[in-house]
């Protein structure tokens, strides 16, 4: 049959050797053969070509190294390629198609090109075979950077002289690897070789040489791990002429050709010996001599041996001749039983074929018909989008272990480290665990709540507090004290709070980001689970970009949004005119407890800490008081802001002073004589009169300040061991904590909930399809025609016409071998 591919075409083999012993002579079968062998070859050539898993039988030879493989293969083609002995202990299978071709009274090779279907220009040089295998040996495993490769080579050879075999020589099993070589070579080579062995359909063609005894055969074992009944292995006992020099008696000789006790009785090994003489000779010579050897090695055994042997039994087994006949035999029988199975299996894939033709020739037609583009982008799209939702309300597909990172991959792959300005090292609930999507959301909510917690009011200067209060001594009105306390509170949450905000906002945005790639695993997961490839868009790489891009924006534009509505909740509870400095319900909300503002804050956070790590909640609770995850505690108790002992006691009117000259470091109890003796009772009753009016006006000061005159008035209702500046700083402290309670708990968590999950929920779909599709027709179709995207699909869709064709013929070619069974 003809074929534009000329390594297809087989001539028909005419049995011209007369030595050659067949099963079977008749002319009629003889060509039915030949037919079968042509059918099979043109097979195998299109499945190496196009890298078809068929069920081709195939010899596939194994051994280990030295155990005279390649002396083997010479003997099959007849002609020797490795003249000089090249290293031939190669680390790449080589598949090795003999073709017996009456007409080629001169070897012709040919080396399959790698990565095509080509084959290239005949090797006219017999001993370059050698270094052809080498080289492209030593190219793939540098490129490749391994030991050992499993991608085979493919030579063909046609020669009148050679046998219709296909056979697949492997690396030789080694013990130690070579120099420069990684020490697992030799588990990797063992586990290539078995990889290749275990096809069923495959003969295994085992070498070993008749200096090893069964007993201490190193390789025995693992071929029989592969086929354990022996049923597809033929045993050859390699170098046979090198132990005939032992026997002496029949017995010996017949107890050694039975190898009875370890191989079965119904399991005959080959005995072969092949030339050693490695000079350059001619071909003609080479075969001569391996004849010769062959009648060497029965004179022997006849005359050499005392009784002879039983040749009955064993003599069908001695010598090359017998061997190859053998193989010829054995692979012609197997590939009679196979070709039913085989004409089934390739209806099979010339109908798998004609379907991916007819999709690429849809995708080919589709570049042109902008509708159906738009339609099948949009559902796609819709598809993502709709993935991306699953995910966020909870989805467990695809496999947490695989596709969820734990807290410390989050800061390390979002590139943001650790929470700024924060020393403990926090660790929410669930840290360890790989989660994704709305729980690793909510995850880092958590961490935010425990990094803000971690942070006090920062110390300030004396200076910095004496700018402050001697500014607001000049405003007149009775707050100074705390209005000084409280805009250092509002400048420290500002300086403090404002990282942490934006650090929260960029790691949502990492963990969203990241729901773009599990939205793409679980959509291909779904199409192979119900058989969808309608709406596949695999081969649109610039569609595939554009919505990764669109997707990526969308998420950072969000982070964007939510960064400015944070920072706006932030200055809102910090400016001069937000109350939260203030608030006296503050102190009975929370309660009258000295403790009270951590239990607050530890039960607004309950919610989340279900602690999934072992350990259970009794480790989330020790968790959080280790790590600092909770408002820090103060002489081993946190006091509830505005409800400490300096705020509680009343100002009593005979510890007010006036001090002649204010200083953040004038003590509060300091009593100035000299003034009272000046002022006298006159000024001691105006003084009394301004803190009645002053106490009843505002009731949330800490300490009382009376501007009379350009004079301050100190007064403390605590201990009087303390300071303005000790004053305001505990104040300031108080005040923050409450910036900062009210900022995390009333206004960023749920800022950020409404900000990333509901327009990922509600808006994606709408904002991918308005950035990709919402465009004219030519700006659409840039996605889908990028230069060259034409060409190729051209190109796979005639490698695929080829393919088709060539299995066609072949399936038409194996119907008629299959009406001549």
């Amino acid at each position: 049959m003809a074929t534009t591919n000329a390594f297809l075409s087989t001539p028909s083999k005419t049995p011209s050797d007369k030595s050659r012993k067949h099963p079977n002579p008749v002319s009629a079968d003889s060509t039915a053969r030949s037919s079968r062998f042509e059918a099979y070859n043109r097979l195998q050539a299109a499945a190496v070509a196009f890298g078809e898993k068929l069920p081709i039988p195939e010899i596939v030879a194994l051994g280990g190294q030295s155990d005279g493989k390649s002396s083997l293969l010479e003997a099959l083609l007849g002609f020797r390629f490795n003249v000089r002995e090249v290293e031939m202990g190669t680390r790449r299978p080589l598949i090795l198609q003999m073709v017996h071709d009456p007409t080629a009274l001169e070897p012709r090779c040919r080396f399959q090109e790698e990565d095509s279907e080509e084959y290239g220009s005949p090797v006219v040089l017999a001993s370059a075979i050698a270094d052809i295998i080498k080289s492209r040996t030593e190219a793939l495993l540098k490129k490749t950077k391994t030991a050992v490769s499993s991608k085979p080579i493919v030579m063909r050879a046609e020669y009148t002289h050679c046998p219709n075999l296909t056979i697949i020589d492997t690396p030789g099993f080694v013990l130690k690897a070579k120099k420069g070589e990684p020490e697992n070579t030799p588990e990797e080579i063992l586990t290539m070789v078995k990889s290749l062995a275990s096809p069923p359909h495959r003969i295994l063609l085992f070498l070993q040489q008749s200096s090893v005894e069964w007993c201490s055969s190193l390789w025995l074992d693992s071929i029989r791990e592969i086929d354990p009944t022996f049923r597809r292995i033929v045993i050859v006992v390699s170098k046979f002429d090198n132990r005939l020099k032992e026997f002496s008696d029949r017995w010996e000789v017949d107890r050694y050709l039975s190898a009875s006790g370890y191989l079965g009785e119904n399991i005959h090994p080959f005995f072969v010996a092949l030339p050693k003489d490695r000079n350059t000779i001619s071909n003609d010579e080479f075969r001569r001599q391996i004849s010769q050897v062959d009648s060497e090695v029965l004179r022997h055994l006849h005359e050499g041996v005392q009784g002879g042997f039983d040749e009955e039994k064993f003599k069908p087994y001695i010598g090359f001749g017998r061997l190859r006949d053998f193989l010829e035999s054995e692979l012609q029988k197997r590939y009679k039983e196979a070709a039913p199975a085989t004409l089934a299996l390739l209806e099979q894939r010339c109908s798998e074929v004609m379907a991916d033709l007819a999709r690429m020739d849809s995708k080919i037609q589709a570049t042109s018909d902008i509708a159906h583009l738009r339609r099948s982008a949009m559902l796609y799209a819709a598809s993502i989008s709709n993935h991306v939702g699953a995910l966020i309300d909870g989805a467990a597909d695809p496999a947490p272990e695989q596709w969820g990172k734990s807290t410390m991959e989050e800061q390390s792959e979002s590139g943001l480290g650790g929470w700024p300005g924060v020393i403990a090292d926090i660790k929410p609930p669930n840290a360890t665990l790989r989660l994704y999507g709305g729980a690793a959301f909510e995850r880092v909510i958590h961490e935010f709540r425990c990094a803000a917690y971690s942070i006090e009011c920062p110390p300030v200067s004396r200076e910095k507090v004496a700018n402050i209060l001697l500014a607001h001594a000049g405003r007149g009105g009775g707050r100074g004290v705390t209005e000084a306390a409280a805009e250092i509170a509002r400048a420290a949450a500002k300086s403090w709070l404002a990282p942490l905000l934006d650090t929260a906002c960029d790691r949502l945005a990492f963990v969203l980001g990241n729901l773009y790639d599990l939205a793409l695993e679980r959509n291909h997961s779904r199409d192979a689970e119900y058989g969808m490839k309608s709406e596949k868009m695999d081969g649109y790489v610039g569609f595939h970009a554009a919505l990764r891009h669109a997707y990526n924006r969308f998420i950072k534009d969000l982070a964007k949004q939510c960064k400015q509505l944070v920072r706006h909740h932030l200055d809102s509870v910090t400016s001069p005119y937000s109350q939260v400095c203030y608030e006296n319900d503050f102190q009975g909300r929370l309660g009258s407890s000295a403790t009270s503002f951590c239990k607050f804050n530890q039960a607004s956070v309950g919610s989340f800490c279900l602690e999934l790590t072992d350990g259970g909640p009794a480790a989330c609770d020790e968790k959080m008081k280790d790590q600092e995850n909770v408002p820090p505690e103060k002489n081993g108790q946190q006091t509830t802001p505005g409800k400490g002992a300096e705020a509680r006691g009343a100002l009593r009117e005979s510890q007010m002073t006036v001090p002649e000259t204010p200083s953040p470091d004038q003590p509060c109890d300091a009593v100035y004589p000299g003034a009272k003796k000046e002022l006298g009772n006159g000024i001691d009753v105006g003084v009394r009169k301004r803190v009645s009016r002053l106490t009843g006006n505002s009731r949330n000061t800490d300490h009382i300040r009376v501007q009379d005159g350009g004079g301050l008035l100190f007064g403390d209702s605590g201990s009087r061991s303390g300071s303005p500046y000790s004053d305001i700083c505990s104040s300031a402290a108080n005040h923050f904590a409450r910036i900062r309670e009210v900022l995390v708990e009333r206004s960023v968590a749920s800022t950020l909930n409404s900000g990333f999950l509901t327009p990922c929920r509600d808006r994606l779909v709408v904002a991918l399809g308005l950035d990709l599709f919402a465009v004219n027709d030519e700006r659409f179709m840039d996605m889908f025609v990028a230069p060259g995207a034409i060409d190729v699909l051209q190109n796979e869709r005639q490698s695929l016409q080829k393919r088709q064709k060539i299995l066609q013929s072949c399936l038409n070619e194996f119907k008629s071998v299959a009406r001549a069974l």
